[in-house]
């Protein structure tokens, strides 16, 4: 079981909407670093261990800063998150770049940085080369197919649009060592949000052995394997979190007896993990605006899809609370819903919560990643802002709020005079 908890209780909670205005995203500094440090302690016997936070997941340089002194680098997967790793000084090795249907300009970026290229397709290779030459080191994405099982949010590896085939990979590292290359590493992602424990020690595995078959065939020796992100979080109270020791020490077995006793150590063992680190510790906070009783209830917030779209586009649970209210009975069944004109804006639908009332601070939880981050203005909908809750208690903004001048930024009004529609 997962508790679901805020860091602040309801009074605290108002004097934040007071001086923010809701909805706004609020996250938790110390769970965050705490689980940063779980997460290196479950690796740390592989000496080259690299955790690349994946930018995608929560793309603000306040949390990327505060992985980064917990020994995270960051993984990339265009040009503004590339610059977002650059604004807090990551650089080199500190960066992987792991993009799909890249543009040229964007490859030149990740080489000015000297970040890891992880090439999505063979024909990527001479594309890099014309556009920014080769590096001397680069890593390929390897997508295996029917040999490893996807799920409902990343799909069927054979169905997906990601990474090299078997054969492919053998050929692309074979062009790769015959045009100078000389380090190289290996990568892949099937999955996302998953919460079986044994599904990376598997993939930790299929890794290990492509290393060795590719190794003694192109006689080529790998410095990494990256065995992707997709560690799930509990959404749901009555799920568990991933056990990280577990996977790490089972991770650590296969590498004794894959790598080390086959003599292609040392191997650096590296992770791109994004809503595992954040997820569970950020929150989205609302009011309840309207209550609504037509065929059934609907209680309507100040937040919408524009603010959290995971349930709309996967159905996903968010665990949802009234500061407050959580030990009264839980007897009110209802859609919570936002005010976009789609009928899918919903944040839960038939959810049995404590009877909300107009005026009510609602917490979604769980909003630490691919939350604000997957953010769109649909409706003229403005983004919220983004609080963090210091180690010290202080609460402090690190995004704020769109504005409506904001939203016509990019729009030539002053043109208008001089256009006949």
């Amino acid at each position: 079981m997962s508790q679901k908890k805020c860091p602040l209780n309801g009074e605290q909670l108002e004097k934040l909407a007071a001086k923010f205005s809701t909805p706004f995203h609020l996250y938790d500094e110390a769970a965050i670093r705490a689980n940063a440090r779980a997460l290196t302690a479950a690796f740390a016997w592989n000496p080259g261990f690299k955790e690349y936070f994946a930018v995608k997941a929560a793309p603000n340089p306040y949390l990327m800063k505060i992985l980064k002194t917990e020994g995270f680098g960051a993984d990339c997967s265009s040009l503004p998150e590339l610059l977002l790793a650059e604004s807090i000084g990551l650089s080199g090795e500190e960066i992987i770049f792991t993009s799909n249907d890249t543009p040229a300009h964007e490859y030149q970026k990740a080489v000015e940085l000297g970040a890891i290229i992880n090439l999505d397709d063979i024909t990527h290779i001479e594309f890099l080369e014309q556009c920014a030459g080769l590096p001397e080191r680069v890593c390929c994405r390897y997508n295996p197919g029917p040999l490893k099982a996807g799920n409902a949010i990343i799909g069927h590896p054979e169905e997906a649009k990601y990474g090299f085939t078997r054969a492919q990979l053998f050929e692309g590292y074979r062009m790769l060592r015959d045009k100078g290359v000389k380090r190289f590493g290996l990568h892949t992602m099937v999955a996302s949000n998953e919460l079986e424990a044994a599904y990376f020690i598997e993939t930790a595995h299929l890794l290990f052995d492509l290393v060795g078959e590719l190794s003694r065939e192109l006689g080529i020796r790998f410095e990494f394997v990256n065995i992707g992100g997709g560690i799930g979080i509990p959404y749901r109270p009555e799920q568990k979190a991933v056990d990280l020791s577990f996977v790490g020490e089972g991770i650590r077995r296969l590498y004794e007896e894959k790598i080390a006793a086959a003599g292609f150590g040392p191997l650096d063992v590296r992770l791109e993990c994004g809503r595992m680190v954040t997820g569970p510790f950020g929150w989205l906070v609302s009011r309840v605006l309207h209550k609504k009783n037509t065929y059934k209830n609907y209680v309507g917030l100040d937040a919408c899809m524009a603010n959290l779209m995971r349930p709309a586009l996967y159905g996903a649970y968010h665990h949802i609370t009234v500061p407050g209210k959580e030990n009264l009975p839980h007897d009110f069944i209802c859609d919570v819903t936002g005010s976009l004109c789609e009928n899918n804006d919903k944040f839960a639908i038939n959810r049995a919560l404590p009877a909300p009332e107009i005026g009510d601070l609602v917490v979604i939880h769980d909003a630490g990643a691919h939350g604000h981050a997957m953010g769109f203005n649909y409706n003229g909908k403005l983004r919220s802002a983004e609080l963090l809750l210091r180690e010290n208690g202080e609460a402090v903004l690190i995004r704020r709020a769109e504005t409506v001048q904001d939203y016509f930024a990019t729009l030539d009004f002053a043109g208008l005079n001089n256009f006949n529609g």
